[in-house]
């Protein structure tokens, strides 16, 4: 079994049915399976086969869609490369993978392609929507293409897709996924978000993101309907949920959190819901809250994982234990033990239960990948005796239910104690004059660490003093894991996925100050 085998079953058995939807146009499950075909035998036509690596530079687009199950009915290797990523990464990303194809869009072209063309090891066939910049361009490879496609053999163990990591210390990593990986993945995604057959969605994370790529596939098995969001906008994704019908969403929780705080909400109708789902980061108690009271979904699902190995936990219901990562998908087990930041942990060093812990998951899982696309070094950190060690801190509560606490690189030291930024992040975020906190350590000669938390206000007539006496008085907050520092920004800086960019932060790159930076020296 294969993913083109599986979408070409979807096709036969519900041709009619309506597969992708983007701005006034739509595509049943045959023609988007004819528009396939074509692709798939135009790729071979320039020597594209098993193994060989297509690197994509795209939002969201039907055409990102007909590549990939093009791809996987030749046996290529599906590289979607974040558009976002410096053209230096980008580069990186291209010559990592050897390519031999790239296809971007004008977009993408002018951020990076132009200038890293002539830079690349290997010169891969230019691919664009469009003429500019491309050897070839999507609507020539079309109308090259045939309507039939003779298959391919190919096996579970072949290589599928390869996603690139979030890149925000190292260089991103290269994460090869098998046919069976993305096909346990998708199931499992299937059941623990409690989808149906002819479910619809909003294409709004992109498919370089293993979130993005797993709610298409989802879909696509179900024959359901793909309403395609190549950029998200609050407005313009309620509009689309009512109009057609939306009914499973799974957004990151940055998303839904411009949602909520959008009053235009009340003009849309929003009864077709009946699932929601998040991953990417956490999701505060007030957020969950909101998106409760807006959508009233039957199922509101936590789902934790990563690109290396999709699941982890889901939390069935957040509504019940807000905050909760839940207990190990239906393919995984995983493990408390002794964070250690130098990764000298073993899997045997679990910790007593209610203790704080990293979190590492069985690499037995079908889910799991094998190591990372050409760094053996990064794989030996990552996968120890069998176990993939996250990074995550958490706790396992007294029904045996994880939370997570934050990063193990996150800690911060100060004074001789260590504090977790989630903590504090909650409690902030309860302020009612607080729209958005975040907590990172900096250093401090005396301290070692001192906590600074930046401050998305609602109300920018909130003071230092109003939060500190906040987190004194009215949450009961540790003294001594109170912030010393609070900076008033306009927004935090993330990545598509929702990850926060604390480095950004520290560094003070890609905020917008909304004071002078401020000072609260608690007596301790």
């Amino acid at each position: 079994m294969n993913l083109g085998r599986l979408f070409e079953f979807a096709a036969e058995r519900h041709p009619e049915r309506v597969a992708l939807v983007q701005d006034k146009r739509r595509w049943t499950y045959a023609q988007l399976n004819q528009e396939v075909n074509r692709m798939a035998v135009s790729l071979q036509k320039l020597g594209l086969g098993n193994g060989d690596r297509i690197a994509v530079l795209m939002n969201n687009r039907m055409e990102m869609m007909v590549l990939f199950w093009a791809a996987q009915k030749i046996g290529a290797v599906f590289a979607p490369i974040n558009i976002r990523l410096s053209a230096e990464d980008i580069k990186y990303c291209v010559n990592d993978l050897e390519a031999k194809a790239l296809f971007f869009e004008r977009t993408s072209y002018h951020a990076a392609i132009k200038d890293i063309r002539d830079q690349l090891n290997e010169r891969p066939v230019f691919i664009g929507l469009d003429d500019e910049g491309a050897d070839l361009s999507y609507p020539e490879l079309i109308r090259q293409g045939q309507d039939t496609f003779e298959a391919v053999h190919l096996g579970g163990d072949d290589l599928s897709v390869i996603l690139y990591t979030s890149g925000t210390v190292d260089r991103p990593k290269g994460v090869p996924h098998s046919h069976n990986n993305e096909y346990a993945s998708v199931t499992a995604h299937i059941i623990q978000q409690g989808y149906e057959p002819f479910d619809s969605t909003l294409g709004a994370i992109p498919l370089y993101h293993t979130m993005g790529l797993h709610c298409f596939l989802s879909i696509m098995m179900l024959n359901g309907k793909f309403v395609v969001v190549p950029e998200f906008d609050s407005y313009e994704a309620a509009q689309k949920i009512t109009e057609e019908g939306i009914s499973c969403l799974y957004l990151t929780p940055t998303m839904y959190h411009d949602m909520v705080n959008d009053t235009r909400m009340e003009d849309f109708d929003f009864t077709s819901l009946r699932t929601i789902g998040y991953a990417g980061s956490p999701m505060s108690k007030t957020l969950i809250s909101k998106c409760d009271q807006l959508f009233r979904p039957e199922k509101f699902v936590n789902h934790y994982g990563s690109t290396e190995v999709y699941t982890f936990t889901t939390c069935t219901d957040v509504r019940k234990k807000p905050g909760c990562a839940g207990k190990p998908g239906i393919h995984q087990n995983i493990r408390l033990v002794s964070p250690d930041t130098e990764g000298n942990s073993e899997p045997s060093d679990i910790v007593s239960p209610g203790e704080m812990g990293e979190i590492i998951v069985d690499t037995r899982s079908v889910e799991a990948f094998k190591g990372y696309w050409n760094r053996p070094d990064a794989t030996r950190k990552a996968i120890r005796k069998g176990w993939y060690f996250t990074g995550d801190l958490g706790v396992f509560d007294d029904e045996g239910e994880l939370y997570v606490i934050g990063r193990l690189d996150e800690m911060i030291l100060s004074g001789g104690e260590n504090i977790h930024p989630h903590e504090i992040e909650s409690v902030l975020s309860e302020h009612p004059a607080v729209k958005e906190a975040v907590v990172i350590g900096e250093q401090d000669d005396r301290w070692g660490q001192i906590i600074s938390a930046f401050i998305v206000p609602k109300d920018r007539s909130v003071t230092v003093q109003d939060l500190d006496l906040f987190c004194k008085e009215h949450q009961k907050l540790s003294n001594y894991k109170r912030p010393r520092k609070y900076v008033f920004v306009s927004e935090i800086p993330r990545m598509p996925s929702g990850k926060i960019l604390r480095r950004k932060l520290r560094n003070r790159e890609m905020i917008h100050l909304l004071n002078e930076e401020g000072s609260t020296w608690p007596n301790y």
